[in-house]
């Protein structure tokens, strides 16, 4: 079963869908999105949220990669679990940028 929550991305509410059971992993995946996404804005390097969010995406994917050694904070997660956050990490990426969409 899933369930819908509510969050905030830099400043924009969004209802996500969600399984049973893993709202607070969305909620901290969000949290983080928000933050990286945040500081990038704050910058003032990069304009538009499109951009802002695939910066952000950019950086936490090379974090990912370079915490997948022995030692990392995913190395004892299974491919599947693995695969799990980046399909929560993708649909926060959606959720962020589907209003841009009907900007253009």
């Amino acid at each position: 079963m899933s369930s819908a929550i509510d969050v905030t991305i830099m400043g924009q509410p969004y209802r996500l869908a969600c399984k049973e059971g893993e709202e607070i992993a969305l909620k901290q995946a969000v949290a983080y999105l928000d933050e990286r996404m945040c500081v990038i804005r704050d910058a003032g390097k990069i304009k538009g949220n499109d951009r802002i969010a695939v910066m952000a995406a950019l950086g936490m994917a090379a974090e990912f990669l370079a915490s997948r050694t022995s030692q990392g904070p995913f190395a004892e997660l299974s491919v599947a679990d693995v695969r799990d956050k980046i399909t929560t990490m993708h649909t926060v990426l959606d959720s962020a940028l589907a209003p841009q969409e009907r900007l253009f």
